[in-house]
């Protein structure tokens, strides 16, 4: 599917902010997208803040530019060739990412049910899904247990959103 059979980014933003995000993060957290119009194919960036802090912020480029800092895993092959590949820590932390990535990640969020985004292999997905409003302080209480086999990127927004549900 191209873009241009997507909402656009003010509406998926407002869903995001407005429709799914938790109570205790509302005016807290903002997600940010864009593309530059004078750039070759409108490449852009994309960022989640929190109290106007980016805590992930990526862009198109970083792919290039940052691609000598991949690990050399089995992901490698992927993140180098595939346009799309893998929304993984790496992928967060080195900000190799760009607003496709956040188009991409919500559209497979919307369609899907909360608990298969809390389990999705994006990790982009799974951060929209830890700060839905559907996961609740139980779901929260129970995700602790095991929240630091968890990515480094996840844990940090599990941790937003327990400070803001007060859990901690």
């Amino acid at each position: 599917m191209g873009e241009e059979n997507m909402a656009s980014w003010s509406g998926i933003r407002k869903k995001l902010e407005k429709d799914y995000l938790a109570l205790s993060l509302r005016g807290h957290i903002q997600y940010y997208a864009t593309s530059y119009s004078r750039s070759p194919d409108h490449e852009g960036r994309a960022a989640i803040r929190y109290n106007g802090k980016e805590i992930i912020k990526g862009c198109y480029y970083n792919n290039w530019l940052k691609a000598t800092r991949f690990p050399q895993d089995e992901t490698y092959e992927k993140r180098m060739k595939e346009e799309f590949a893998f929304m993984d820590d790496t992928a967060l932390r080195l900000g190799v990412f760009d607003q496709r990535s956040f188009y991409r990640a919500f559209m497979e969020f919307e369609q899907q049910c909360i608990e298969a985004s809390l389990k999705s292999e994006n990790l982009l997905v799974r951060i929209f899904a830890v700060l839905d409003r559907r996961v609740g302080k139980r779901r929260l209480l129970a995700m602790k247990e095991s929240i630091t086999e968890e990515p480094a990127v996840f844990q940090e927004f599990y941790a937003i959103r327990a400070k803001a549900e007060e859990l901690e």
